[in-house]
């Protein structure tokens, strides 16, 4: 597989779009396109913000009466029904016995099972057949992938099933995933080629990367080893959450399909808009909200995640779509509800930018009402308490089956 595998120098044009710190920077270029009156497809109405951070504040507290809010973090999925899978599957398999190990195996899980998480579409349902759920979106396609997992099919070694390596996961066919997601044809998945070839491509970009998947002296390409690789980056105990994101944005790089490349180096969730300069503007979602996923996991391991609010918002259909329920996004086409929209369309992009900034802002609206601070409710505990989940509630509120207010079709890597 052709890639890039290496750091990226200080001088190369990718290396300005690949941190936390370019996606804030460059959607908050968008925001003042918008606000300077610019755009053709939306209105920032500020008069919502503090409506909105109310709505946000009273489904906090809905969720969370203590306001002892978690991560927003892929493992809040596996919980669902109120059943913590993780922890049964701790308590089984004995893992807290060695919180590395434990750690190499929630990492194993937890990337294959963000990478899956791409919209799954209205229709698509899921059933637990251990506790007889019927589960959707999110939280079906989390404990589908939990169960894809346990069953060993991400590991190429039958005595260690609780694994993801390189040779599994580029083993990994179309039917398989079909199987584990119960995929049929009154049972759709969206974008189901797109997340086995997102697998495939991950077990190739792992056997081309042993510096970060290999541990010393093995020739073995498994995601827990990343947990060995980050320790290697830490102060003592302590990394930095932008440590993790660089690291998966230059490990991962190669990983996504078809998308654009700046003198040879990936730039993965980065498209066109015309408020920047060169006009590229990064949103690295997935590989956000995978960085948020990780930091139990590594916190399990021994380490202590620092400076969380280097990271963005995420920029997708529930933290967007209670932007424009709200009134807080205005959409100037009549018609914006009811298209099909592309994700590199200029408005997708503008809307998804307008997203990562808006919630920095919604963010201090709601620590205040809350009357906490930044460090006492970081963005990550904002999103899920929060921002992702009133999103979720507004869309039911507002429409049968609790869609978002806008149609985007997806090849399942990106939303």
């Amino acid at each position: 597989m052709s890639g890039w595998h290496t750091p990226v120098p200080d001088d190369h044009p990718a290396a300005s779009l690949l941190s936390a710190d370019a996606v804030r920077a460059r959607c908050g270029e968008v925001l003042r396109w918008v606000e300077s009156g610019q755009s053709a497809h939306f209105r920032f109405d500020d008069s919502q913000l503090t409506p909105t951070a109310r709505y946000v504040c009273d489904t906090i507290r809905q969720r969370y009466p203590d306001l002892q809010v978690p991560y927003h973090s892929r493992k809040r999925h596996f919980d669902a029904g109120g059943v913590d899978r993780w922890a049964k599957l701790v308590e089984e398999r004995g893992l807290d016995a060695d919180p590395a190990e434990c750690a190499r195996v929630a990492i194993d899980l937890v990337i294959p099972s963000v990478l899956l998480d791409a919209g799954a579409g209205a229709a698509w349902r899921y059933v637990d057949a251990l506790t007889g759920q019927t589960l959707t979106r999110s939280e079906g396609l989390g404990v589908a992938s939990l169960r894809l997992f346990i069953s060993g099919a991400l590991s190429a070694d039958v005595r260690h099933p609780l694994r993801s390596d390189a040779v599994a996961l580029q083993g990994l066919t179309a039917d398989r995933l079909a199987s584990a997601f119960q995929v049929d044809a009154e049972n759709p998945l969206v974008g189901l080629q797109g997340r086995t070839a997102l697998l495939r491509n991950l077990g190739m970009v792992m056997a081309a990367t042993p510096a970060v998947f290999s541990r010393s002296g093995s020739h073995e390409s498994r995601l827990g080893n990343l947990f060995d690789y980050l320790r290697a980056q830490a102060d003592g105990d302590r990394l930095e959450a932008s440590v993790i994101l660089d690291t998966l944005l230059r490990a991962l790089g190669p990983v996504w399909p078809g998308r654009a490349r700046l003198q040879g180096v990936p730039l993965g969730d980065c498209w066109q808009h015309p408020a920047l300069a060169d006009g590229w503007v990064p949103f690295h979602k997935l590989t956000q909200w995978l960085t948020y996923s990780l930091l139990e996991p590594l916190a399990w391991g021994g380490l202590t995640i620092t400076g969380l609010d280097a990271l963005t918002g995420l920029p997708e259909y529930r933290n967007g779509g209670l932007l424009i329920d709200t009134g807080l996004l205005v959409p100037l086409d009549p018609a914006f509800a009811t298209r099909r929209w592309a994700v590199d369309d200029e408005a997708i992009v503008e809307w998804r930018a307008l997203t990562v900034s808006l919630l920095d802002r919604l963010a201090a609206g709601v620590r205040s009402e809350l009357g906490l601070s930044a460090e006492q409710f970081p963005l990550a505990c904002v999103l899920e308490g929060g921002t992702w989940a009133a999103g979720r509630r507004i869309a039911a509120e507002r429409r049968p089956g609790g869609g978002p207010p806008l149609t985007l079709v997806s090849d399942g890597t990106v939303f």
